[in-house]
């Protein structure tokens, strides 16, 4: 699931780039149903905010953050190929995954 967010028009066209980024991430992460990025585009850059299961975030992260670093390298070649900035966030926002506990 992708959810788009965009600013006003933007110069750049973020899909390629999108699909690109959420086959990296459906290729590391187990639960690939529970991917969600939100595309925040503007004329001079484009945000990625990147959500995934709870059990997901160490892989998409990596031992210390080798993984995402390595994301965020490829897509930094692309805003140098693009003249256009791209920036990748990792949600770790656990509450909508979480059960609710029943109180004591």
């Amino acid at each position: 699931m992708v959810n788009m967010s965009s600013a006003a028009n933007t110069l750049v066209d973020a899909t390629p780039v999108q699909r690109l980024l959420l086959r990296i991430v459906n290729a590391l992460v187990d639960v690939p149903d529970a991917v969600s990025i939100e595309i925040t585009a503007g004329s001079d850059q484009t945000t990625f905010r990147i959500s995934v299961h709870p059990s997901d975030i160490g892989k998409l992260i990596g031992k210390q953050g080798r993984t995402a670093r390595s994301i965020r390298t490829i897509f930094a070649a692309c805003s140098v190929r693009l003249q256009h900035r791209f920036s990748i966030d990792i949600v770790e926002d656990l509450k909508p995954f979480l059960r609710s506990r029943p109180d004591a």
